[in-house]
C-alpha cells in the first residue's frame, strides 16, 4: 500500500529539514504552497529548496493545485468549520481541479516514496490535514512526520462525512472553529486527535 507522508517546514534550517526527510526514507517533495516562497524563512523559496533537495538527491514538484488560499462558496456545505480558510479548502475539495491534483499527487506517489509540504509546523494547523483526509479515504495511508524521531498515522478529521470519496464537514455536530485548536496547542490540553507515534523508517548506511 503506498504512503504519503506530511510535513511542515516551519522556522526548521535546510539541513535539518533534509535530516528529517531523510529519516522517513522520503525520495520526492511535493510542495503543496500556492506561493512557493517565504519571506520570513528563505530557504524554502522554491528556487533555493529545489536546488539544496536536488543536492541531497531529493526530487522536488510543485503542485499548486493543492494550494491554500481557498475563499468558502456563499452555500458551503462545510460549515463545521468556522474558519474561513478551512471551509474554503473543504469547499475547493468539491472539484474537478482538485481531484485531477490529488490524482496526480497519488501517481507520483506510487514512482518514490513522498511527503507533501507546506508551511505550519503541525498539520491541524494547516489545510494538509485536509489533503490528507481525502487521501484516506481513497485508501491511502497518510503518515504526519512531527520530528526526526516521530510520525503519527494520519486520522480522519472528525467532523468529516464521507461518501464514497467525497468528502464534507458538515455542521451536524459542535462547530470546530481554528481558534479552539490554537488553545489545545497553547494551554497543553490533549490534542484533537489520537495517534500512536511510530518509528521512522531508516536508510541503511552507505558503504
Amino acid at each position: 500500500m503506498t504512503t504519503i507522508y506530511t510535513i511542515g517546514h516551519s522556522t526548521r534550517g535546510a539541513e535539518d529539514f533534509v535530516r528529517i526527510l531523510n529519516a522517513f526514507g522520503i525520495r520526492q517533495l511535493a510542495d503543496i504552497r500556492t506561493v512557493p516562497r517565504s519571506a520570513r524563512n528563505p530557504q524554502y523559496d522554491q528556487d533555493a529548496l529545489k536546488q539544496f533537495l536536488r543536492n541531497h538527491d531529493i526530487a522536488y514538484v510543485h503542485l499548486k493545485a493543492l494550494g491554500g488560499l481557498r475563499r468558502p462558496r456563499k452555500h458551503s456545505p462545510n460549515t463545521g468549520w468556522k474558519n474561513d480558510s478551512f471551509r474554503g479548502y473543504a469547499d475547493y475539495m468539491q472539484t474537478n481541479e482538485f481531484r485531477r491534483a490529488l490524482a496526480e499527487l497519488v501517481a507520483i506517489a506510487g514512482e518514490k516514496t513522498t511527503a507533501i509540504m507546506c508551511a505550519e509546523a503541525v498539520p491541524w494547523r494547516c489545510h494538509r490535514s485536509l489533503v490528507g483526509d481525502a487521501l484516506l479515504v481513497r485508501g491511502i495511508e497518510v503518515e504526519d512526520i512531527m520530528s526526526e524521531t516521530s510520525a503519527k498515522p494520519h486520522t480522519l478529521t472528525p467532523w468529516a462525512r464521507a461518501d464514497g470519496v467525497r468528502l464534507t464537514y458538515p455542521a451536524e455536530t459542535p462547530a470546530h472553529p481554528l481558534e479552539s485548536t490554537h488553545t489545545e496547542i497553547t494551554s497543553h490540553a490533549a490534542p484533537r486527535r489520537t495517534r500512536k507515534t511510530r518509528e521512522p523508517r531508516r536508510q541503511p548506511a552507505s558503504g
